[in-house]
């Protein structure tokens, strides 16, 4: 594919990565949602690690937008744990952190892109488990036009590779896979509980 198609995706990517987060960040400041805290410090080290990893496999400007989501995930990170999104913490949450965290170093021991991202990608997606839990318990409290976003903008990065391996195409494809399950959680308990809550 033409390098200024890919650059174009990668441009595409990058806004729909701003459009998701700018109104995801107001809403968390309004209190409109309640992101877990466990969930996006995760999610913010491995982002940013891959984001690293897809360079060095040469995934050139298609791994921009995740460098992007990387530093933005950090501070939703810290907005979450600030504003203390979700104070319902469980010691399922805790496992999945500690399990999370404690495969991190694995990365570092391996000089292999591909381990690396192997490795924190599943790292990632043990960190979508506290979220799919609030997501079943208190749907209302996220946002699903954002997950949506995320998807469209994963999408786009991979267009966007200058290289396609499992190093690069692995964590976006499984991040987009993440979000669409939360969206199908997040859609069948909104109408569960307000078939529930209108007596229906």
């Amino acid at each position: 594919m033409d390098g200024n198609v890919k650059l174009l995706f990668s441009g595409i990517a990058i806004i729909l990565a701003m459009a998701g987060f700018v109104p995801y960040i107001v809403a968390i400041l309004r209190g409109q949602v309640k992101p877990h805290v466990f969930s996006w410090v995760i999610w913010g080290i491995t982002t940013t690690i891959i984001f690293f990893a897809q360079l060095e496999a040469e995934g050139g400007v298609g791994a921009w937008p995740i460098g992007l989501s990387g530093f933005v995930t950090i501070l939703v990170a810290v907005l979450a744990y600030v504003k203390r999104g979700d104070s319902t913490i469980t010691r399922s949450d805790w496992w999945f952190l500690i399990i999370a965290l404690a495969s991190l170093p694995l990365w570092y021991i391996t000089n292999d892109p591909l381990w690396t991202v192997i490795i924190l990608t599943t790292v990632d997606m043990f960190g979508f488990g506290p979220t799919f839990r609030k997501a079943y318990h208190r749907p209302f409290e996220e946002s699903r036009l954002f997950f949506i976003i995320l998807i469209l903008r994963n999408a786009c990065s991979v267009v966007a590779l200058e290289a396609y391996s499992v190093t690069t195409v692995l964590f976006p494809f499984s991040l987009a896979a993440g979000c669409l399950i939360l969206l199908v959680i997040l859609q069948y308990r909104r109408m569960v509980l307000t078939a529930a809550s209108s007596g229906g």
